[in-house]
């Protein structure tokens, strides 16, 4: 057995630790439901594609068993990224009910950093740190009125909006099973934020009907945050000298619950992340191509407080087991990447990535506050590799814009159904680089 090429050192530690720190202070969006379109600068250029393929130190993020054929590598990256969201609200039959609003906060970075070690050829241990998703608006009051003085779209006072940020930490170990296959697995450590504002007609509010278990802890509570855990494993394997398969899985990330706001999410506050899993197919035809596709499967319906409908039958009050959710469905996603070496230096990519729409129209209330429906993604990508050690990665992204209307859930609360129709839309940029340092 040789010894340790590239020890997993203090100073290393040091590195993920401070990277971790800046992840937890950036709010996270995402694109998939609230999961991201990709995870690492280079397969984010190839629409989000991963699973069989071994680009960078993220294999926490998509499949561990990528790590030991990435080699001894340290991954540093930034993306900004622009969230357009609105609602909009017409055909009531109170006017003061009417208007659209478009949310503020439209520009984010997000950090991302990985670092992989070879412990000898057949074994590595790293970690991989990443803003897993969140969901984020921040609507003005604007000129609405639901018939007790002005307030916002939500019948609140004030400013209305989410903010909601998921950070994973994800030691990972890899090990070559024989020369074509590898298995490896991830801790998922799980941070969560949150902070809730301008929900006051849903916390019990004078002529409205009681909707929370308990009042006082739905909004405007300032921001909470929330620990746990999961797992993901995963396979790699060269079928041929072309042909790479890969596949992962997810368990659900138990999380603590957020206490601040157990009045407004179900079972209490708490807020898991789901379950998913994912499989990959990567063809080389010679070494300048790579074509490479994945399908993965997100369970947001396994999460009450995501997939809960927004109102139950029988009907239960928000923070209850079976309180209101966002009514989000489980979604499908199709990513399709393709890389050109032009030569020893340069790597162009570009992707596709169409995923599911997990908000129907019967809940598009609760989803002003979170309208993640966006679906098909463009990319395009570059690494420029100035030394034989350095890279430096880009990678774009454009989430066409997409709309989902439906009846407003005031229609039940009001003494006729005169609140109208609502409109949640939603469209996004993202512009990433990276920095990456092979040993």
């Amino acid at each position: 057995m040789k010894s340790i090429r590239y020890p997993f050192g203090a100073r290393c530690l040091a590195t993920a630790a401070a990277a971790a720190a800046c992840a937890a202070a950036a709010p996270a969006f995402a694109t998939n439901g609230y999961f991201s379109h990709g995870y690492g600068i280079k397969g984010s250029g190839m629409g989000g594609v991963s699973t069989a393929l071994a680009q960078d130190s993220f294999g926490g993020a998509n499949n561990p068993a990528s790590m030991v054929w990435a080699g001894p590598r340290m991954d540093v990256g930034l993306t900004w990224f622009r969230p357009e969201r609105d609602a909009e609200r017409s055909g009531a039959g109170i006017p003061t009910l009417n208007g659209r609003v478009d949310s503020g906060s439209t520009d984010f970075f997000i950090p991302e950093f990985g670092y992989n070690a070879m412990i000898n050829n057949a074994l590595s241990l790293g970690v991989s740190v990443y803003g897993n998703g969140g969901l984020n608006t921040n609507y003005p009051q604007g000129n609405f009125n639901c018939g007790a003085g002005p307030a916002n779209m939500l019948c609140g006072s004030g400013t209305l909006g989410v903010n909601m940020s998921q950070m994973i930490i994800a030691p990972t170990m890899a090990y070559k099973i024989n020369e074509r296959n590898s298995i490896g697995a991830s801790v998922l450590i799980g941070y969560q934020r949150f902070k809730g504002y301008g929900m006051q007609a849903f916390d019990n509010a004078p002529g409205f009907p009681p909707f929370t278990s308990d009042p006082g802890h739905v909004t405007n509570n300032g921001t909470d945050t929330a620990w746990g855990a999961g797992l993901r494993i995963g396979w790699q394997g060269r079928v041929s000298d072309t042909v790479a398969l890969g596949a992962t899985f997810a368990t659900k990330v138990y999380m603590s619950k957020f206490d601040k706001y157990r009045g407004l999410f179900a079972e209490q506050g708490d807020f898991d992340i789901p379950m998913n899993f994912g499989l990959g197919i990567a063809i080389t035809p010679d070494s300048r191509w790579t074509i490479a596709a994945d399908y993965a499967r997100i369970y947001y319906s396994q999460i009450a407080s995501v997939g809960n409908p927004s109102a139950p039958n029988p009907p239960a009050p928000l923070g209850a087991d079976n309180g209101p959710g966002f009514g989000w469905h489980d979604i499908n996603v199709f990513k399709l990447g393709v890389a050109y070496a032009m030569n020893e230096q340069w790597t162009l990519r570009a992707g596709i990535n169409i995923g599911g729409n997990p908000i129907e129209s019967q809940d598009v209330t609760i989803n002003i506050l979170a309208p993640g429906v966006v679906k098909n993604h463009y990319t395009a990508g570059f690494t420029y590799a100035p030394t034989k050690a350095d890279e430096i990665s880009a990678a774009f992204m454009y989430a066409a814009r997409n709309s989902v209307s439906g009846s407003s859930m005031f229609n039940n609360v009001f003494p006729a159904p005169v609140a109208g129709s609502e409109t949640i839309s939603m469209r996004e940029f993202s512009l990433g680089i990276a920095w990456a340092r092979k040993f």
